[in-house]
């Protein structure tokens, strides 16, 4: 299943401070296959993360265990989602 994290910026200096270790953390998530994709909103206020996870309280360990998460410089609200599968007919 797709979890959808959307983690808006809160403290912007805090979280330059640690986005090295966030995107660390994302990448890591990546190789293993936890993370689908991730990136920034283009207003720079925060960004998305899609996870791959079995449960959504696993999505929420990961999505919790994120460096700009724990040091609160960004909040995290996480929804299941379904992807479509396209084309649609």
């Amino acid at each position: 299943m797709l979890y959808v994290a959307n983690l808006p910026i809160v403290d912007q200096e805090l979280n330059a401070k640690v986005r090295p270790a966030h995107l660390d953390y994302i990448n890591d998530l990546f190789l293993k296959g936890q993370v689908v994709m991730a990136g920034p909103f283009t207003d720079k206020l925060g960004g998305m993360v899609i996870y791959k996870a079995d449960s959504f309280e696993e999505a929420k360990r990961l999505a919790e265990a994120d460096p700009v998460i724990v040091e609160k410089a960004r909040t995290l609200e996480l929804r299941e989602w379904n992807a479509l599968d396209l084309p649609l007919k």
